[in-house]
């Protein structure tokens, strides 16, 4: 009997959070004064780095590393994933300028070009 009364107000507590959880959905979105445009676009962090597609310049040496060719960057400190091989190929052990979009999310930089740096 303990069991079902334990049952039965956990089930109670559970449904009367998703009715408040409801009446409060619907009574945000029926506000007048509510911006929906706001409520649709998260919040970006002010010091968060910015993760548009956006071309950058990275400086660093083309190294092998087993069988890729990645950028060193040593001023960072960072190791990226260059996406185009063939054209890291001729700056093997070379400074350069690599200008392309970094993906955040796989360190791997999109390039555009290479040039001696």
């Amino acid at each position: 009997m303990k069991k079902v009364q334990s049952l039965l107000s956990v089930f109670g507590i559970t449904a009367g959070l998703c009715l408040a959880g409801s009446s409060a959905i619907a009574q945000s979105s029926s506000s007048p004064n509510h911006d929906a445009t706001a409520q649709q676009e998260p919040a970006q962090q002010p010091d968060a780095p910015n993760t548009a597609s956006e071309t950058k310049t990275f400086i660093g040496k083309i190294m092998q590393t087993g069988d890729k060719l990645v950028l060193s960057d040593p001023a960072s400190k960072t190791i990226y994933q260059l996406d185009d091989q063939q054209k890291a190929q001729e700056f093997v052990n070379k400074n350069v300028k690599v200008t392309g979009v970094l993906d955040a999310s796989t360190g791997v930089i999109r390039v555009s070009a290479i040039e001696p740096a």
